[in-house]
């Protein structure tokens, strides 16, 4: 089923693997979730030898373990949970995985943006069937986050602070009563949420000023911070995990040399030093430098190489790939990376015997020049 979709959501992408963990599991399960809190956190971060499973669970998050068990913790007491980081920092992808073992269902999203209306979280109305019978409970759409509500399950909001003030007010009664009301009818008017219901929300923090969360919504929520990965290791895990499910997804057989990652980790590390250190924002490129835009960075090289190339990865289409990704502002971004290229790269350059970095060299100058 996973071949006929673009992009499967987890619960259906680990249907056979969630199905196992179900049948082991022994654990205590709150409300109506279909695995144990203990067993949520097998899931998304992988098994260890003293779990004593009769199988391996991959890990397919990569992260603090603290921040997993506390947002389970959170959506067990049935409080809100409010993912907030940096761009990039996969929160969204927490999100979905924890949606996908607790309800096994992670499609009930609303997606938070300027246009986002109140209806979109509550209910709005198919307009042929009031006109033909008038309003009712079988004419009424329900909101995904009223599905929710409806049977127990986890609803997600994507990006809360894109929204607007009275849609995020909105969620304050369904948040602290549990149940919305339909003022329109007269009978069968109030939607209870059923037990295991919650809501995800992720929020971007350098979203900070476009619409900020009241402090009533932001009690009804706990609050994991979820930081940038700047551990290499951890980086380099996720990378390759993402890059491994890329050449799986697209059918490409192409290996990725160990020095070319390092190169990319090292020059992503430089690049939030170089940023870290600017005096100011006109200083520092407008991309987040998240390890996601590392993926995207890896992906279009790849591809490239694949399409374009001769099927093998080089230092010169990375460096391209990479410079094509962040250079989002001309001429800023680009002034900044020229500086880096010359003040970083380069002397990486002339203390590398293999050649890689000197190729990484030549392939971030031409692509400079060539967008320049």
């Amino acid at each position: 089923m996973t071949d006929d979709l673009l992009r499967a959501p987890a619960e259906v992408k680990y249907a056979e693997e969630l199905d196992w963990l179900e049948s082991v599991d022994d654990g205590p399960k709150p409300f109506s979730w279909r695995l144990s809190p203990r067993m949520v956190a097998t899931f998304i971060l992988g098994s260890e030898r003293a779990d004593g499973l009769a199988r391996e669970i991959a890990p397919k998050w990569f992260g603090d373990r603290s921040f997993v068990e506390r947002s389970i913790v959170t959506l067990a007491s049935d409080r809100g949970l409010l993912l907030i980081g940096d761009p990039g920092t996969g929160k969204s992808w927490l999100a979905e995985l924890l949606s996908a073992a607790i309800s096994r269902n992670s499609t009930l999203v609303v997606q938070g943006t300027a246009g986002t209306t109140e209806d979109q979280i509550k209910y709005s109305w198919n307009v042929s069937m009031v006109i033909a019978k008038g309003q009712s409970r079988e004419s009424m759409i329900p909101s995904p986050i009223m599905t929710a509500m409806e049977r127990g399950v986890i609803g997600r909001f994507e990006e809360l602070t894109r929204s607007t003030s009275d849609v995020q007010d909105a969620l304050i009664s369904i948040l602290s009563e549990k149940y919305v009301s339909i003022p329109e009818l007269n009978d069968d008017n109030i939607v209870f949420a059923k037990p295991g219901f919650s809501i995800i929300a992720t929020a971007n923090s350098r979203d900070r000023g476009v619409n900020d969360l009241s402090s009533a919504l932001k009690r009804r929520f706990n609050f994991v911070r979820i930081p940038v990965v700047t551990n290499k290791r951890s980086e380099e895990e996720i990378v390759r995990f993402r890059t491994a499910e890329l050449l799986r997804r697209h059918q490409i057989e192409l290996e990725v040399p160990p020095s070319l990652l390092d190169i990319l980790l090292q020059s992503f590390a430089d690049l939030r030093a170089a940023s870290a250190a600017a005096g100011s924002d006109d200083e520092r490129l407008e991309s987040a430098l998240s390890t996601a835009e590392q993926i995207g960075v890896l992906e279009d090289a790849i591809l490239h190489s694949q399409f374009f190339g001769d099927r093998t990865l080089r230092a010169q289409t990375l460096a391209g790939s990479m410079v094509g990704s962040l250079a989002r502002r001309s001429p800023e971004d680009l002034t900044i990376l020229n500086k880096f290229w010359h003040g970083v790269i380069e002397p990486r350059s002339k203390q590398d015997e293999s050649g890689q970095w000197q190729g990484f060299l030549e392939g971030g100058r031409q692509a400079i020049a060539t967008l320049s």
